[in-house]
C-alpha cells in the first residue's frame, strides 16, 4: 500500500511542478494570510479519487474540504494537497504534498514530497523512515549545538508576539533559527537531522499528520508544546526534535508551553 500511495503523491508533485504561475487563481479563506489556489483544489481532488481507489473504506480529510469526519474510526487519509501555499503562490520553491494514513486514530503511513527538490520522504509504522530510499535518523545534538526551524502560525494574528518572543529565546539557546513556510517539510528536516528542533504555536492535523510519523520513525520526538500528545482530530501546537534537543526545550529558561 505504501508504494501505491507514493506513486499517487509523486504524480501530484508533477502537477505542482508544472503549474502555470499566471493561472493560479488565488482566493482567500477564513483567517489571516490564508489562501487557496486552483492547484490546491485540483491536487486534492486527484488525491481523493486515487487514494480511495487504493483503500475505498477510508475516510478522506483534506485541507480544502469538509473537516467534520471522524479520524478515530477505521482508516483515514489526512491530506494537505499543497503545504506551503503562500510559497507556491510566490514561486518560492518550498512546498510539498503531504499524505498521512491513520488507523483508529494512530498514524500508520506518512508520505511528504517536495517536487522542487525531488525529495520523497516516507514512513510506515514500525518500519523506519526514508528519503528517496535512504534511511533517516534524527540528530543527536543538544539544542545549543542545533538549528531551530519554526512556523509563524500566520492564520492566527494573536500568536505573533508569542511566536517571535520564543524565537528570540531559542535563537540565544541554539546555533541559529530558520523559517521555511512549510510545516510538513520542517518536520522532514527534523527527521533527516538537518535541524534539531521545530515548533509552531498552532497547526492543523493535515499540516503534521504525515510528518509526525516520519519524525517518530526516524527516532525523534513530537508532541504539543506542553509535552502532551498531538491530536489528529483538531489543531494544536507542535514541538518536534531529536530526543536531546526536545528535552532541552523544556529545561530552557523562557520556554513556552501551549496545548
Amino acid at each position: 500500500m505504501l508504494d501505491e500511495i507514493v506513486t499517487v503523491v509523486k504524480k501530484c508533485g508533477d502537477i505542482i511542478l508544472f503549474a502555470d504561475g499566471a493561472e493560479r487563481n488565488v482566493s482567500s479563506k477564513e483567517g489571516r494570510a490564508n489562501f487557496v489556489t486552483k492547484y490546491d483544489v485540483a491536487v486534492q481532488a486527484y488525491l481523493e479519487e486515487e487514494l480511495l481507489k487504493i483503500l475505498p473504506e477510508a475516510v478522506f480529510i483534506g485541507e480544502e474540504g469538509e473537516h467534520s469526519k471522524a479520524i478515530g474510526e477505521g482508516y483515514a487519509f489526512i491530506v494537505d494537497p499543497i503545504d506551503g501555499t503562500t510559497n507556491f503562490i510566490k514561486n518560492y520553491h518550498r512546498s510539498c504534498v503531504s499524505v498521512g494514513l491513520a488507523l483508529h486514530g494512530t498514524m500508520e503511513i506518512g508520505v511528504v514530497y517536495n517536487p522542487y527538490s525531488n525529495e520523497m520522504f516516507y514512513a510506515q509504522r514500525g518500519k523506519g523512515a526514508f528519503l528517496n530510499g535512504q534511511p533517516l535518523h534524527v540528530s543527536s545534538n543538544r539544542l545549543e549545538e542545533g538549528l531551530v526551524c519554526f512556523g509563524t502560525s500566520p492564520y492566527y494574528a494573536e500568536l505573533i508576539d508569542q511566536t517571535f518572543d520564543l524565537v528570540k529565546t531559542l535563537h540565544r539557546a541554539s546555533l541559529d533559527v530558520r523559517r521555511s513556510g512549510s510545516a510538513a517539510l520542517d518536520l522532514c528536516d527534523i527527521a533527516s537531522g538537518r535541524c534539531e528542533l521545530f515548533f509552531e504555536c498552532r497547526l492543523s492535523p493535515w499540516d503534521y499528520a504525515a510528518g509526525s510519523l516520519i519524525v517518530q520513525e526516524a527516532g525523534g520526538r513530537i508532541s504539543r508544546m506542553n509535552g502532551t500528545e498531538i491530536s489528529l482530530d483538531k489543531g494544536c501546537s507542535v514541538l518536534a526534535g531529536g530526543p536531546a534537543a526536545w528535552k532541552d526545550y523544556f529545561k530552557m529558561e523562557g520556554h513556552m508551553e501551549l496545548a
